[in-house]
């Protein structure tokens, strides 16, 4: 069965990255979630996709120059008003706290250190996700693959995943070069050749971020591992 993983929680329909989002992507019966890690001034990992706060949130500025303190008051409604004074943006260390809670989430944790090199980024989530004895249910996904290796050298249990956008000649094999186990393409990189041929070969493809109706329903027709979706109740509804 296709799993349907709620990117950036619910992020069509509520403030992406934030609490609110992850619990009704949830709540709408979604099999996991899927959400970005940066981190701030003081070292802590919080839940954000851009390196700046500006676009979804009422502050200004990167967050390697602000403290956890600064960044966690901030109001992160985006573009969903209505949700003001309600949206945050949460640590790290929040999430898996509420993750521990439910026993069958999975939680695709994406390293956002391809533009800003955060130090120790790697050796910090995984701690914590160790801390919250959560490695059976943690993928940890970058764009970053020198990141991804890290990640592998740090805890070789935890399941990695290769995210890229445009097409790689036989992605299985070089998932295996880096020691990933999935591969996370942009849908237009998932080709049914390449689905096929790499689940075939015991590597997981979950393409993201599939918002489009009849792109959910051939994707999950062609038996991807999971879709990472904006709509996870759009593509619930589909999977039936």
């Amino acid at each position: 069965m296709t799993l349907i993983l709620g990117h950036r929680g619910a992020a069509g329909t509520y403030p992406e990255n934030t609490m609110l989002s992850f619990k009704e992507a949830m709540k709408a019966g979604a099999d996991g979630i899927e959400l970005d890690v940066q981190m701030t001034k003081d070292g802590v990992l919080v839940v954000i996709h851009d390196e700046t706060v500006d676009r979804t949130t009422n502050g200004t500025g990167f967050i390697k120059d602000l403290t956890s303190d600064e960044i966690t008051k901030l109001d992160a409604c985006f573009s969903f008003s209505q949700y003001s004074g309600k949206s945050f943006i949460p640590t790290l260390e929040e999430v898996l706290k509420w993750a521990v809670t439910l026993p069958t989430i999975i939680l695709n944790i994406e390293l956002k250190n391809g533009i800003v090199e955060y130090p120790e980024m790697e050796e910090k989530t995984i701690s914590l996700i160790l801390k919250y004895k959560l490695e059976d249910k943690v993928i940890l996904s970058s764009f970053n693959h020198y990141s991804l290796v890290n990640c592998k050298s740090i805890s070789p249990d935890i399941e990695t995943a290769a995210l890229y956008m445009e097409g790689l000649y036989k992605p299985w094999e070089y998932a295996r070069s880096i020691g990933a186990d999935s591969l996370h393409p942009h849908f237009y990189a998932a080709k049914n050749s390449i689905i096929k041929e790499a689940q075939a070969c015991g590597v997981a493809v979950r393409p993201f971020t599939v918002n489009d109706r009849g792109v959910m329903k051939q994707l999950i027709h062609e038996k991807v591992a999971a879709i990472i979706t904006d709509y996870p109740e759009r593509a619930l509804e589909i999977r039936g």
